[in-house]
């Protein structure tokens, strides 16, 4: 079994890309893992540009499918004790793979963490949150955002409560960098595609913590992440229409566990690993003190 696999999935991310793969492939040969890369169906030449890394392990998706069914077939062909799950509109900072990896080693009731991440001007992205709330969500998702985000409920949220120059144990971590033991994963489950895009990060973290492990944010590794580059030009319309669905699901689920769930049942985690090993694939903000070095963003949970 290999160290790590690093799992990658783009859609129409040429322009970056590139410099996820530059800075990612020394930290990877370092410690001795692999890198998958999965090109959900792009429309420009990510694909092209992906294939010219012959260290790359490239598939071509036959259809475009969601976060999850993408990262899940990852997952499923990975060969690595950890698995990091990673943005390709991420940019991994020297020796920050080696920490991640140092730091879950010597902490084994960890089972999933994640890196500080940061905007390309080095001003730190809140990536550590506690679990939405009728409060967060109103404070974040309601028209009254505006004037709430600053609020206590914002702010607890987004944990700025707390030091983030240590590592600290947290509810849930943004996607766009999640490390998870090989053996959690199989204990847990693969991530829950019936969330097709956004807040399938929030429900794994809840399913990690229900099977007793722990989650953690760790700030001495760094990546630069081009926060929403890509999936934001169509903002007011289909991104945040999915966003809206996934967290309905969410809420069905955990805040209204009374309500009738809608087709969410998860797969046993065999079954999940063999149906995804048979497809066919072509190889291929600102606040005070420390805050204030951290943007709020107003629309992610």
């Amino acid at each position: 079994m290999l160290p790590i696999s690093v799992i990658t999935v783009t859609h129409n991310h040429a322009p970056y890309i590139a410099r996820c793969l530059d800075a990612l492939l020394p930290e990877v040969k370092q410690v001795g893992g692999e890198i998958i890369l999965i090109d959900n169906r792009s429309d420009d030449e990510s694909y092209q540009i992906a294939s010219a890394y012959p260290d790359v392990q490239l598939y071509l998706n036959p259809e475009r499918r969601g976060f999850a069914a993408n990262n899940n077939f990852g997952m499923a062909v990975a060969k690595g004790r950890y698995l990091l799950l990673l943005n390709p509109d991420t940019e991994i900072l020297p020796g920050s793979l080696n920490t991640l990896i140092q730091f879950m080693d010597e902490n084994p009731n960890v089972g999933l963490s994640g890196a500080q991440l940061l905007f390309p001007d080095g001003s730190i992205q809140p990536s550590p949150r506690r679990f939405p709330t009728w409060g967060s969500v109103l404070a974040r998702r309601s028209p009254l955002r505006i004037f709430l985000r600053n609020s206590g409920f914002n702010r607890r949220h987004l944990m700025l409560d707390i030091d983030h120059s240590q590592p600290f144990p947290v509810d849930w971590l943004l996607g766009a960098c999640l490390l998870i033991r090989q053996e959690v994963l199989e204990t847990v489950g693969p991530l829950d595609e019936g969330f097709f895009l956004y807040v399938e990060d929030i429900d794994w973290a809840r399913r990690i913590h229900q099977q007793g492990w722990k989650v953690y944010y760790i700030p001495t590794a760094q990546i630069i992440h081009h926060h929403l580059a890509v999936s934001d030009k169509h903002f007011f319309s289909y991104r945040m229409w999915l966003h809206f669905q996934s967290m309905i699901r969410y809420t069905r689920k955990y805040l209204v566990p009374k309500l009738p769930l809608l087709s969410i049942r998860g797969n046993q985690t065999k079954i999940w690993k063999s149906t995804h090993k048979e497809m066919v694939f072509n190889k291929q903000s600102e606040v005070r003190s420390q805050e204030s070095e951290i943007r709020i963003n107003c629309w992610e949970f």
